[in-house]
């Protein structure tokens, strides 16, 4: 708290100790405190019910910027970046959340998803990570479990299976950070494509299940590609895929 002190600017902001993050934000002192408990607990209490049995070992700075003017300006003073999204983004370096909050809590819940899985997963391939990130960027508590729901994600990825621009399963599960990222940043197909692949994991019931069987066998399958056969018992995923398109085109949102 002490080092994090030097880096708050003067005025304006409010400090709350959530652990395993300390949430800084410029709203008012009372929104700022909601914001801790509604979003960031409530996220990190379901993702650890189902999925992460460790926190991540440092403390993670949150902040969240009241507005698209805060954001930019204080992105540049406190950690010398510029966003690439809009929206907002998880720094491992600055060991930081860093939030346009004006823009929804679905964003800061996707980038909680990071530093677990970092800390849980450290090997876990770009598809999965973003794909269960994406996931919950939309979400909501259902008998007591995070559950992810269907959002603005869903008409690029049908425009792209109607197009047919949708990678193999084989060789999306497969692609290394520099190729998923390099694709066209948080707005890629990529990003679409593994997120309702973990969609349709959940909605079957297996989602749990395949988390905990890739993180077991990720020394011997680390794209999942091997589990995932295994945990949907499908011995064809050529007719698979055809038969997850056609679930993704019934598909509704809003």
């Amino acid at each position: 708290m002490a080092a994090l002190r030097k880096r708050i600017p003067a005025s304006g902001f409010t400090v709350v100790q959530q652990p395993p993050f300390v949430v800084i934000g410029d709203e008012p002192e009372a929104v700022v405190r909601l914001r801790s408990t509604t979003i960031v607990k409530w996220a990190v209490d379901l993702l650890k019910r189902d999925f992460f049995a460790k926190d991540p070992e440092e403390i993670i700075d949150v902040w969240l910027f009241k507005d698209k003017e805060s954001y930019d300006k204080h992105v540049v003073e406190i950690f010398g970046d510029r966003p690439t999204t809009p929206f907002g983004y998880y720094s491992p370096k600055h060991r930081a959340l860093i939030m346009n909050i004006a823009t929804g809590g679905g964003t800061l819940v996707h980038e909680i998803v990071h530093p677990y899985m970092r800390a849980n997963f450290p090997d876990c391939p770009p598809w999965f990570n973003e794909g269960m990130g994406s996931l919950f960027e939309q979400s909501r508590e259902m008998d007591g479990h995070i559950r992810g729901l269907t959002n603005w994600r869903l008409a690029r990825l049908q425009q792209g299976i109607k197009a047919g621009r949708v990678l193999p399963f084989e060789k999306l599960t497969a692609l290394n950070t520099e190729d998923f990222y390099g694709e066209a940043g948080g707005y890629s197909s990529y990003y679409g494509q593994s997120r309702y692949l973990c969609y349709y994991l959940q909605e079957k019931g297996l989602l749990v299940k395949y988390y905990r069987e890739f993180v077991a066998n990720a020394k011997d399958d680390p794209g999942g590609f091997k589990t995932l056969k295994k945990v949907l018992g499908e011995s064809d995923m050529v007719a698979f895929q055809k038969k997850w398109e056609e679930y993704v085109m019934s598909l509704a949102f809003p």
